[in-house]
């Protein structure tokens, strides 16, 4: 298969997943087929100081992952916030990550290419390459998995954004639906139930679509006074 059919049967496969945390997934399986390379992984920033193990190919690519928060250092980590790209042939000597390194060169890796995954827009973290082989990545790897980085950060915008879209739809639903429960109940319109609605969102602190999930859970109980979620649950949501 040549690379443009390649690049044009992962655009279509990477579509078609149902989710960001599938298409995330396929992406580190697709990086490994795209440059032969012994494994794949991807690092995801959901926050400041927030990063973590989106998918790996195998458990010792969360290994060395886990090695780099540890000893803060490690290409995976620079390659989000320095330069687009960072490559070792020999990481066990490599003064860069003196501490990661040696680590994660007892895991069996001894070449890693780790490259950013983002749009003109937004940094999503990081793709990361490893070859048991030392000096396993050369100009031609480098070429392929820019290339491929590219289609992978649209990829990956686009399942992000679908699934928000999705997510905000489903809370249009859900409220759209309290309302009707509030209007029936209390023999009231529409700007009043969402104006109920809107105000207990304000008083206890939760989001408008928690206030009307809890309504419509709550629909067939003669009594029920809204309350706001317990810690716990509102981090759950």
């Amino acid at each position: 298969m040549d690379s443009s059919t390649f690049f044009a049967q992962m655009a279509l496969d990477l579509h078609d997943e149902p989710t960001a945390e599938r298409t995330i997934e396929r992406i580190a399986e697709y990086a490994q087929m795209a440059t032969g390379c012994d494994d794949a992984g991807i690092m995801l920033v959901h926050a400041r100081n927030q990063i973590e193990t989106a998918a790996a190919t195998s458990r010792r690519v969360g290994e060395s992952h886990n090695l780099q928060i540890v000893h803060d250092e490690g290409p995976c980590l620079d390659a989000i916030d320095g330069d687009a790209h960072y490559s070792s042939d020999d990481v066990a000597s490599d003064p860069r990550w003196q501490k990661w390194g040696p680590s994660v060169a007892e895991l069996g890796f001894n070449s890693v290419l780790s490259l950013r995954l983002e749009t003109r827009s937004r940094r999503y973290g990081s793709l990361n390459l490893y070859a048991e082989r030392l000096h396993a990545f050369d100009d031609d790897d480098l070429a392929v998995a820019a290339v491929f980085v590219r289609h992978a950060s649209v990829a990956l915008a686009n399942a992000h954004n679908e699934e928000g879209l999705q997510l905000a739809i489903d809370a249009r639903k859900l409220i759209g639906q309290a309302q009707g429960i509030l209007m029936e109940r209390f023999d009231i319109d529409a700007d009043r139930a969402f104006e109920f609605l809107r105000r207990q969102s304000q008083t206890h602190n939760v989001k408008l679509r928690y206030v009307a999930e809890w309504v419509v859970d709550h629909r067939g109980s003669p009594d029920a006074t809204f309350s706001g979620p317990v810690p716990d649950e509102v981090a759950s949501r």
